[in-house]
């Protein structure tokens, strides 16, 4: 299994016969070098997101166009885009689950919020969500934007997450250290992977709260296009 960070909340995920594309942000995203768009998007099978925001889905749809890449993600936002855009889409919803190429997806709740830039301004674009994602022997959490919330409980009791790949800035979501407070009293990870954090000046800059706060956990601090093989 392959994991490569994309800037920001962007992830590939090689697993099973699946190469997803989570969150994809490319134009205009100041961490990513705008050249190397191919290599990270080349043999996608699926595109994952988690919610409508532009630093989420800024290149999704033009993606999933120009290369004919399912998109994947709350039923209301994919059948709005199926609607207007003509994209092919898989859409579903909190305690679902779909198979993509053998990767288990179960969509999962999260606390945020979500829309998409319309000609007059912000356009519902179906609830915020957090993914687990089962295979290869791995369960991936990925949190999604959100804060911290009581969830949690039931969502590691049940799912059992190995892996947590959890936002972490503060600003639009929980920050370092309310993100090791969840890890540690709602999840048993033995490895975490912060993001969401170093875009913007309004966001934290050092994953070092959250490494001091969870001894004995690899946390991995993610370098775009840098492969992490768990």
């Amino acid at each position: 299994m392959k994991l490569t960070f994309l800037g920001h909340a962007g992830f590939r995920l090689e697993i099973e016969q699946a190469v997803l594309l989570i969150d994809p942000w490319f134009s205009g995203n100041p961490v990513f070098p705008a050249d190397r768009q191919d290599e990270a998007t080349q043999g996608a099978t699926h595109i994952l997101v988690t919610h409508g925001h532009g630093d989420h889905t800024a290149d999704a749809l033009a993606l999933s166009k120009a290369r004919k890449i399912p998109l994947v993600g709350i039923a209301d936002l994919i059948g709005w885009w199926g609607h207007e855009e003509g994209i092919e889409g898989i859409g579903f919803n909190k305690g679902g689950t779909v198979d993509l190429n053998g990767a288990k997806v179960t969509m999962v709740n999260a606390t945020h919020s979500s829309s998409v830039e319309g000609r007059t301004g912000p356009i519902y674009a179906g609830t915020e969500s957090g993914y687990m994602i089962a295979g290869e022997g791995h369960t991936i959490y990925i949190s999604g934007d959100t804060d911290i919330l009581a969830d949690m409980d039931w969502m590691g009791d049940y799912h059992k997450p190995d892996i947590g790949i959890l936002c972490a800035g503060g600003h639009y979501t929980m920050d370092m250290k309310r993100a090791a407070y969840a890890a540690k009293r709602y999840f048993d990870f033995k490895t975490v992977i912060p993001y969401h954090y170093k875009t913007f000046p309004a966001l934290e800059q050092s994953a070092q709260a959250l490494i001091d706060a969870l001894p004995g956990v690899q946390v991995i601090e993610p370098e775009v296009l840098s492969p992490i093989t768990i």
